[in-house]
């Protein structure tokens, strides 16, 4: 790719942060776009099909970093629980937060405060389905190889996970500084990890 080609892409997608986040993804437009960084609006469109693609370019990255932390640690906990009903606690989703989002928040605040009207405004909700499908299959899992784990509904496993992932996440919405938002990530593990034990039968 050209190198200026590479600049101008470059300062597309920094006016496309300032205006997303600035207006939401349904009220952004292209041709303000092109003013914040000094493009006619047929220039930025060298760059994205159309200002879906624009938005979809910005929080990709993002996805695919929380995607690839989710798969390593789904297989790990799958794994033990298949091979002898261990529950392992190297790692949570406290350190998902810890090591990916927080590290990154405003790609992660794009995704839930200026998504509404893009396939990504139900991230949440989503992350949500997710986690409650893993989590039906590792219980069972758990309870085969003898584990104390207690009966719960999907309905209200889905309760418990919604509540979890909203307070995860409400740093990242609330503009948090990051030293606050570890001292958040420790209060919401102390609060939540004996529930989850306990469900566990840990």
């Amino acid at each position: 790719m050209p190198r200026d080609k590479t600049a101008s892409h470059i300062r597309i997608m920094a006016a496309a942060r300032e205006e997303f986040m600035e207006h939401g993804f349904e009220q952004a437009s292209m041709r303000r776009i092109g003013e914040r960084c000094g493009m006619t609006a047929a220039g930025i469109y060298r760059h994205c099909r159309d200002k879906a693609d624009l938005f979809d370019q910005l929080v990709t990255p993002a996805i695919a970093r929380l995607n690839a932390w989710t798969d390593a640690h789904v297989h790990r906990y799958l794994d033990a629980a298949r091979k002898d009903g261990a529950i392992c606690w190297n790692d949570s989703v406290i350190d998902m937060m810890r090591e990916v989002v927080y590290p990154h928040m405003d790609d992660y605040r794009l995704l839930l405060t200026a998504a509404q009207g893009t396939k990504f405004e139900h991230f949440l909700h989503d992350l949500t389905e997710a986690s409650q499908g893993q989590m039906l299959k590792y219980l069972p899992m758990l309870k085969a190889h003898g584990l104390a784990v207690q009966d719960i509904s999907p309905r209200e496993l889905h309760l418990l996970l919604s509540a979890y992932i909203a307070a995860l996440f409400e740093p990242v919405v609330h503009r948090y500084p990051l030293e606050e938002a570890l001292r958040a990530l420790e209060l919401i593990e102390a609060f939540f990890l004996p529930g989850w034990k306990a469900l566990l039968g840990f």
